[in-house]
């Protein structure tokens, strides 16, 4: 389900940092502690170079299918035909094979972007390319107040890179009773998403529809696109959305929760009936 501990030493690197106690004297000097490990990597697609991302280095099979999923740039984990991981001096390449028909859509979208200056969002450099619409709504599955909480409660306990450097984010794929089934961890919030959707994918027996998510963040207008793109009906976060994530959220159909911590959960979108209160 989580990251399993004997891979950790691949995501997080030990320092000995300098400690401070009260009236600055030096405090476990000799004491180390591990922190999480971030990596350039590249993405690129039939050798076409589309990105370059700051993530933890686990799970990165599942990054990639999962990030050209979520960006739109495979329709189907059947359009991925071959990946490869290469080391590179200062950090990884993740090369994708990919079909001729999604080549195509990439080779446009590069197209577009020639000689523009980009928006700072990865690949687009037009609010159409950001705003880009979904293959269809998404529809919110039966959920209690109670399956919430249970999520939560179960995703604090599998992160073991959390446990270990206490510096990144997680993302679980939740059945509607709230049991964690699938959990990935990162560095950025975005990754640990596009991972996660990832795995969903690669890993058969999962019908998205079937659960939600719950993540360790905020929920931003990309959290709410990726979820609503891998056809998941419900975005829980611990912390608050933004007002784009909601409008996001209602376009799409998707339950949006943020603040669901301490069994309680406030609905900014589409809460499902069943966590809805009794009159």
């Amino acid at each position: 389900m989580d990251t399993s501990e004997q891979a950790l030493p691949a995501a997080v690197v030990e320092v000995h940092p300098l400690r401070l106690g009260t009236g600055g004297r030096q405090a476990d000097a000799d004491a180390g502690e591990w922190v999480a490990e971030e990596v350039p990597i590249a993405l690129e697609f039939n050798g076409l170079s589309h990105a370059v991302m700051l993530a933890t280095p686990l799970d990165l099979e599942d990054f990639a299918l999962g990030f050209a999923l979520s960006e739109g740039l495979l329709d189907s984990p059947a359009d991925l035909l071959d990946l490869e991981l290469q080391p590179q001096c200062q950090g990884l390449a993740l090369r994708l094979t990919v079909t001729a028909r999604c080549e195509m859509r990439l080779k446009e979208r590069r197209r577009s972007l020639a000689g523009r200056t980009g928006c700072g969002l990865c690949g687009t450099d037009s609010l159409d390319q950001v705003f880009r619409p979904l293959a269809q709504r998404v529809s919110p599955p039966a959920v209690s107040l109670e399956a919430l909480a249970r999520a939560m409660r179960e995703l604090a306990q599998a992160q073991p890179l959390q446990r270990r450097s206490g510096g990144v984010h997680a993302a679980a794929w939740c059945n509607t009773e709230g049991a964690l089934q699938l959990v990935r961890e990162d560095v950025g919030r975005h990754n640990a998403l596009d991972k996660l959707v990832g795995a969903l994918a690669r890993q058969l027996g999962h019908e998205p529809q079937a659960g939600f998510v719950a993540v360790t963040s905020r929920a931003s207008f990309e959290m709410v696109q990726k979820t609503a793109q891998a056809g998941i009906g419900l975005l829980a976060a611990v912390s608050a959305p933004t007002h784009l994530a909601i409008r996001q959220a209602q376009a799409a159909g998707l339950a949006l929760a943020g603040f669901v911590r301490e069994g309680r959960a406030t609905f900014y979108a589409g809460a499902p009936a069943q966590a809805q209160p009794a009159r």
